[in-house]
């Protein structure tokens, strides 16, 4: 991934265009989803999605992005991220992560899910602990966001919570979240792990895509010689879990959550603010 140099400060009329591009987001990966179901390919799964973007009079942001050929990337077992739609076929109890975005009026969001084909039951225990934990890390991440003073805050939070709750689950350190707005990948990186570098101040208008991935062995990875599909060295079970989301004067907002973060930041004891609110 390639991040510019400069950290964009969002206007509220520009988080406002913000929000409609995570909301079209949210939509997507509802739509593919629903679509990844015992059977179906992953080329299917990735036609329903970009069915809601033409829909909608939008714009992908993943096609075509530095070649990559399709909506949204889905990486399956133990696949990382960026596995690329095909002919694969999906079983019950396959554990996948769906990564996508779209473009409104210039600006971008970008979101990412872990599920299990056939709802959780068909799922491992295990399956459901790496999910289940890989999205409380990321609200962990998104909680420091909220009430954080430096981009790194992120980060540590992230770490501790991995470390202290769920040690056996290998952080993966190789991929990091990024600043959004009117390129999907900017400045600043978000790293999902501890560092010595403080990182950039969290200031208002700052909209950044907070995304941990965690696997259930070790963190090491490999491409494929697709150029793209990142998976498990050890073959190890992958999750990804990622949503974009604005600190503004009145707070934070998770553009690409229906509920602006409310569910997910509630344990935190954090009331997320919609910008035009603030």
């Amino acid at each position: 991934m390639i991040f510019g140099p400069r950290i964009e400060l969002k206007t509220p009329a520009e988080l406002e265009l913000m929000h409609r591009a995570g909301q079209l987001t949210a939509e997507v990966l509802s739509a593919a989803r629903s679509a990844a179901v015992p059977g179906a390919s992953t080329a299917e799964v990735d036609a329903a999605a970009e069915a809601v973007i033409d829909a909608a009079g939008a714009r992908s942001n993943f096609k075509g992005y530095q070649g990559f050929p399709a909506v949204v990337c889905i990486s399956v077992n133990e696949e990382i991220v960026h596995g690329i739609p095909g002919s694969r076929v999906l079983n019950a109890g396959d554990i996948v992560s769906i990564d996508g975005g779209a473009v409104v009026d210039g600006f971008h969001g970008d979101s990412a899910l872990t599920m299990i084909v056939g709802g959780d039951e068909a799922g491992t225990a295990a399956d459901r602990e790496l999910s289940s934990a890989t999205e409380a890390a990321m609200w962990a991440g998104i909680a420091a966001f909220a009430t954080g003073t430096k981009v790194s805050d992120i980060g540590d939070a992230i770490d501790d919570f991995v470390s202290e709750s769920f040690p056996h689950l290998g952080l993966v350190e190789e991929f990091t979240g990024h600043g959004i707005g009117t390129s999907m990948h900017m400045a600043p990186e978000v790293l999902n792990y501890r560092a010595r570098s403080n990182g950039p101040k969290i200031k208002p208008g700052m909209c950044l895509a907070i995304e941990p991935m965690l696997t259930t062995g070790g963190a090491d990875t490999r491409t494929l010689a697709d150029d793209w599909t990142v998976v498990t060295a050890d073959g190890s079970r992958a999750s990804h879990w990622e949503h974009s989301v604005a600190r503004h004067d009145g707070g934070v907002w998770v553009l690409t959550a229906a509920d602006g973060g409310a569910a997910g930041l509630a344990p935190f004891g954090i009331t997320p603010v919609a910008p035009k609110d603030a």
